[in-house]
């Protein structure tokens, strides 16, 4: 057979509703992960990733030509049902997304290169950890830990090298309308309720709608700040969010998801010495160290309620303590809690949607459901991350004001067209990534003595 026909018979066999493309094979990258318990160790898993179905071509599925373009083409999205049966999506080849796996270690580039030009172009993709083909990993971790290494050496200011938890279907949203599912990456939400052109596996014609779902960022950051939020909502999975539930403009804070968070950031807090590039900070991010996120409950069990969020690094064997705040008006937290979090929207100033969104216990329900891992590499043209790392933060702020310095990056970083230009190669690498017991996914061998840990 032709290849023509060949791929004529692939589009006639597929099923009528969202569906896998035809013409390029969807194959995961294999990304090795650990599960550990204190009784076995930690043992290796065989997962792997997935492009988010956003970065790939979404066509018709007798042709060439895209279903979405600055909005639904109406020749093949008249309807939902239409929709559905009419447009295809395509596997993809990572490296040209700039994605490369090997052994249990990432690395995800904020550009790409067209083999064909040399032209450097925007990619900052966004992958999930899958446990099998059909099925994102899906963490609880109520009364676990959650660990990785990651190398933010190359990660400028203006750029986020993020790790987090969404709480996505672990099936994508699988259905009679979406057959692609989580192979083909579908189904993503956050607590910004963004725009996505399918949510529960229905098209967003009008593109009016938003996705919101309980978020946790474990880890947002470059190699000058970081920061950990927690961003709780009240819905259960995937919410199709319309009008003030989507929380934008001034609804903000009339919307379903808490779109600020609860965020521990050491610059912010207060510790100017913690975190940077160079062995005169306590991690240096010049070079490769491990994270270790613990979600702690009030029985210690994994079917209670959250109290606690807790940090911790490891760097040259050594284990390093989360930084304790030192601000005017704040006790000397090192954790994430509801009394942290209500004390800091008060020093700090803002809305507390964290506590009116249920906080730790609105988070701890949504851990203890079960969330799916993203990794992503970003620029922000909106506010060049200011948010993140910039001092101050909006850049017309008394910068004496507690809260208002984010990070050591002037207020002039972050423009897009000067990270192309000055950080071509900008790219974090995420590697080692372990969760189980509390205790189990890291070395703790500088916190006891060497006899005690054979007691």
């Amino acid at each position: 057979m032709s290849r023509r026909s060949i791929l004529t018979a692939a589009i006639a066999a597929t099923a009528l509703a969202q569906i896998p493309g035809p013409l390029t094979p969807e194959v995961h990258p294999a990304l090795t992960s650990y599960k550990c318990t204190k009784s076995g160790g930690c043992k290796a898993a065989n997962t792997s990733i997935v492009l988010d179905s956003a970065y790939r071509w979404l066509h018709n599925k007798d042709g060439y030509t895209n279903c979405v373009t600055s909005g639904f083409n109406t020749e093949f999205c008249p309807d939902l049902k239409t929709c559905a049966q009419t447009c295809a999506l395509e596997g993809v080849d990572y490296p040209s997304y700039g994605i490369h796996a090997s052994g249990d270690a990432l690395t995800l580039n904020l550009f790409k290169t067209d083999p064909a030009t040399n032209a450097t172009s925007m990619s900052s993709p966004r992958v999930y950890l899958l446990a099998n083909d059909e099925t994102y990993d899906h963490f609880k971790l109520l009364n676990q830990e959650f660990t990785f290494d990651v190398d933010v050496s190359s990660v400028p200011c203006g750029v986020n090298g993020a790790l987090y938890f969404s709480e996505m279907n672990d099936k994508g949203d699988k259905n009679e309308l979406n057959t692609a599912g989580a192979k083909y990456g579908t189904g993503y939400c956050d607590a910004q309720c963004p725009t996505q052109n399918f949510i529960k596996g229905e098209a967003n014609l009008n593109q009016t709608s938003g996705a919101c779902c309980n978020e946790m960022d474990i880890w947002e950051a470059n190699r000058a700040a970081t920061a950990f939020t927690p961003h709780p909502c009240k819905t259960n999975q995937v919410a199709a969010c319309s009008g003030a539930d989507c929380g934008n403009g001034d609804d903000r804070y009339k919307g379903l998801c808490d779109k600020d968070g609860c965020d521990l950031n050491p610059y912010r807090s207060g510790d100017k010495g913690y975190y940077g590039v160079g062995a005169n900070f306590t991690v240096d991010t010049s070079r490769k160290f491990t994270i270790v996120t613990q979600f702690l409950t009030v029985d210690n069990t994994a079917n209670s309620t959250l109290k606690e969020i807790r940090r911790l690094y490891v760097q040259n064997g050594k284990v390093i303590q989360s930084s304790k705040i030192s601000v005017a008006g704040l006790e000397a937290h090192s954790s994430i809690t509801d009394e942290y979090c209500v004390a800091q929207k008060k020093v700090f100033g803002g809305e507390d949607d964290f506590t009116r969104q249920g906080g730790m216990k609105q988070m701890g329900d949504a851990i203890g459901r079960g969330m799916v891992l993203a990794m992503s590499i970003w620029d922000d043209s909106g506010s060049y991350m200011g948010w993140l790392d910039q001092s101050p933060y909006p850049s017309d702020s008394d910068p004496s004001k507690p809260g208002v310095n984010r990070g050591p990056c002037p207020t002039t970083s972050g423009r897009p067209e000067d990270i192309i230009r000055l950080y071509p190669d900008a790219k974090v690498v995420f590697s080692n990534i372990k969760s189980g017991d509390i205790g189990s996914t890291f070395s703790n061998s500088t916190m006891f003595p060497r006899w005690a840990r054979h007691l």
